[in-house]
């Protein structure tokens, strides 16, 4: 129920006392007291005489405090002169314990259960119904859902108020397009079904997995196109900056400009928040664009797309910490919409849609699948090693080699994407590959990047930078060192002085290109960072698999794959003599998935894989980090779930002298269908610390990315 907020009634102000002494000097130190006593009784006279509004008197309202103690609405008088602006959905100031606050009206009612007496609103910010019904009912549901506070969801989904923007006359309604005619969706046996259920206004829930080389961009604008003819609206969000140019651009073409529009941040508050009210009011059915898109409010949606679901950016690092994914499907399932979860590779999570039946895969014929993909090489197959004994442990053995120049010999780019940008982030033993670790403290060693004076500088510690100039292995006793992941920088290099007279160019970071021409060069690229080449790249290099694999994350191979297969794609096919040489073992889960290209094949073993561990999705889990009194504290006063299993404490901070952690992190594990129950308590936990005012921070997460 909705609770109800006392009237804080400020005391009359003092009588304004004489400024003791004469002359200006104390009638300039009295002046300030003067005015400000004034300006307190002016305000305390106008709410006095103000009226209730002749209808619907009392506001509810949502009010800005982040306090999980205060995760509901309070009840307002609205005052008569604001009873016209003052609609639900609006933004409103309220005087809440003694402070101005802003606030959101969340409805108007005609009685109250407060039995005092209730404050007015002081002001409403502006008219514009910014939060509508579908809007805080989608709030609130996936505040539930990660245990959090409907006010820190309506912060990721409400941009802040830009006057000028919003005082500009409104955007005329696009006009509704045709629907696109033949498509590329017929390449897929279920593509074609799948696209006219959406045309029909059916609901149908799917996991795309493209083919290597599609034009994806122009797939999904198909889609959405199709359910913009019907007079719905489609909401795409794709992880990064660069995958929206081509989409938004994709989208343009087939709906027209005024019909779809981008939300980034990078388009400035004044133009993301004007082309967020032409979303909230109607004027386009097309929105397309990144993370904070998940929670666009298009009406009447039809579709819902998220593009690699498995991208870490399509995770929000705010409270409470959703999952794009897990948001449109909340959204899918409230609207009966319908959802697309794309992408090259396929989650876990996505797999668990498809064999609980809730979504059904459309997936291209293998002999289509045999005719776009490249030839996949792993180093190490025993022909290659019976060719070249050192190919398993060379970084770039003869095979890699010979399909860059094979690739450049035909004029295309070559793509070699390693692990991560840098020169050389870590070392290990040359001899028997044992990290090398300090002599003083046990931390990494590492190798700066240059050099001085032509001769390379000695590796130093990274924890506590003393110089190790005497290597020796504890585990073999070589003096050899090897770099345990090369970076970009230094990759770039190595290809430079084994491919003289070819351009050479890095993306990655700050220097992320989008596309390449057709000419050979050789492309440095880190995972993520691949531009688009003009006809395909030639070949495509996969450097230190091993070390992506190697990670201690729950996600390693999904990830690794993931990471490998969006390289691949983009790459000529195999007929055209594209290839694809990856630095791991022929036997590993995720080679064998690449070589196949069958990502269903590595989601079903990794999915079968977490419910025999009881990882996610298999299962929902929670962590909670902070100092182990007070998440010790934290869990002893919460009502878990008779079926929750603690795992932990691990320690996350530094350990000092007596071998204890100043935080650590318990992970807390119940079955699906207790899901709902461990978000609702982990929530009323942090609602009793919220009000006993607890000053130890504590960070609840539910369904974290890294686990391990």
């Amino acid at each position: 129920m909705n609770g109800a907020t006392p009237l804080w009634d400020l005391p009359e102000p003092p009588a304004a006392r004489k400024p003791e002494g004469t002359g200006a000097a104390g009638a300039k130190r009295a002046a300030p007291k003067s005015k400000a006593a004034a300006a307190k009784a002016a305000a305390a006279q106008r709410r006095g005489a103000q009226n209730p509004a002749p209808s619907e008197p009392v506001a509810r309202v949502v009010v800005d405090v982040p306090l999980a103690h205060l995760d509901r609405t309070f009840d307002y008088q609205v005052p008569e002169k604001f009873h016209e602006t003052a609609v639900p959905g609006c933004r409103v100031r309220v005087r809440f314990a003694g402070q101005l606050v802003d606030g959101f009206l969340l409805e108007r009612a005609d009685t109250t259960e407060h039995v005092g007496k209730l404050s007015f609103l002081d002001r409403v910010t502006s008219s514009e119904p910014v939060l509508g019904p579908e809007l805080a009912a989608l709030g609130r549901a996936v505040a539930q859902r990660y245990g959090g506070t409907l006010i820190d969801v309506l912060r990721l989904a409400i941009p802040p108020r830009h006057a000028k923007a919003e005082g500009e006359p409104p955007r005329e309604v696009a006009p509704v397009p045709e629907a696109p005619g033949s498509t590329g969706w017929t390449r897929y046996p279920s593509g074609g079904s799948f696209l006219e259920a959406l045309g029909a206004g059916r609901r149908a829930h799917a996991v795309w997995q493209a083919l290597p080389g599609e034009d994806w961009p122009r797939r999904l604008a198909e889609a959405a196109a199709t359910v913009a003819a019907a007079g719905r609206g489609a909401v795409l969000v794709v992880p990064d900056q660069r995958d929206l140019k081509r989409l938004h651009q994709a989208c343009a073409e087939l709906v027209g400009e005024e019909a779809v529009v981008a939300l980034t941040a990078e388009s400035g508050p004044a133009e993301r928040y004007r082309r967020w009210l032409a979303v909230s009011r109607g004027a386009v059915r097309v929105v397309v664009g990144t993370r904070a898109t998940m929670f666009a409010p298009v009406h009447d949606p039809g579709l819902f797309v998220v593009w690699d679901d498995g991208d870490d950016l399509h995770a929000d690092p705010h409270m409470p910490y959703p999952q794009v994914r897990d948001v449109l499907m909340v959204r899918a399932h409230a609207s009966n919409a319908s959802l697309l979860v794309a992408g090259f590779n396929r989650t876990a999570e996505a797999q668990l849609l498809v064999e609980t039946g809730w979504a059904h895969p459309i997936v291209a014929s293998r002999d289509d699948l045999r005719a776009r993909a490249p030839r996949v090489t792993p180093v190490g197959e025993d022909f290659d090693v019976a060719r070249d004994e050192a190919a398993k442990a060379a970084r770039l053995p003869s095979v890699a080699f010979e399909a860059a120049r094979q690739g450049l010999a035909a004029g295309a780019p070559v793509l070699v994407q390693v692990p991560r940008r840098g020169y050389v982030p870590a070392l290990a033993c040359g001899q028997c590959r044992t990290p090398a670790r300090c002599r003083r403290c046990a931390g990494p060693l590492v190798l700066p990047g240059g050099h001085d004076q032509g001769a390379p500088r000695a590796p130093h510690c990274r924890w506590c930078g003393v110089p190790e100039a005497g290597f020796r292995c504890p585990a073999c006793g070589s003096a050899r060192l090897r770099a345990v992941v090369i970076g970009a920088k230094r990759t770039a290099e190595e290809m430079g002085r084994a491919f003289p007279g070819v351009p050479v160019r890095t993306s990655g970071a700050s220097e992320v290109l989008a596309e390449v021409p057709a000419r050979p060069a050789l492309v440095i690229a880190t995972p993520g960072a691949e531009p688009i080449a003009e006809g395909g790249y030639g070949a495509a290099l996969l450097l230190d698999g091993w070390a992506l694999l190697g990670r201690q994350d729950l996600r390693a191979a999904e990830e690794t794959l993931r990471r490998w297969m969006a390289a691949a794609a983009l790459v000529r096919p195999g007929p055209e003599g594209g290839r694809v040489i990856v630095g791991a073992e022929a036997g590993l889960t995720p080679v064998q998935a690449l070589v196949r290209w069958d990502p269903a094949w590595h989601a079903s073993v990794e999915l079968g894989e977490r419910r025999e561990l009881g990882f996610p999705p298999a299962v929902r889990m929670a962590s909670v980090e902070g100092s182990p009194e007070t998440v010790a504290a934290y869990l002893d006063e919460t009502r878990l779930p008779d079926s929750v299993e603690l795992l932990g404490p691990v320690p996350i901070g530094e350990i000092d002298d007596e071998g204890r952690s100043e935080r650590e992190r318990m992970l807390l594990r119940v079955p699906r269908e207790d899901g709902r129950a461990l978000a609702a308590a982990l929530a009323s936990g942090q609602a009793v610390r919220s009000a006993r005012k607890e000053a130890e921070a504590l960070r609840v997460q539910l369904d974290p990315l890294e686990l391990i």
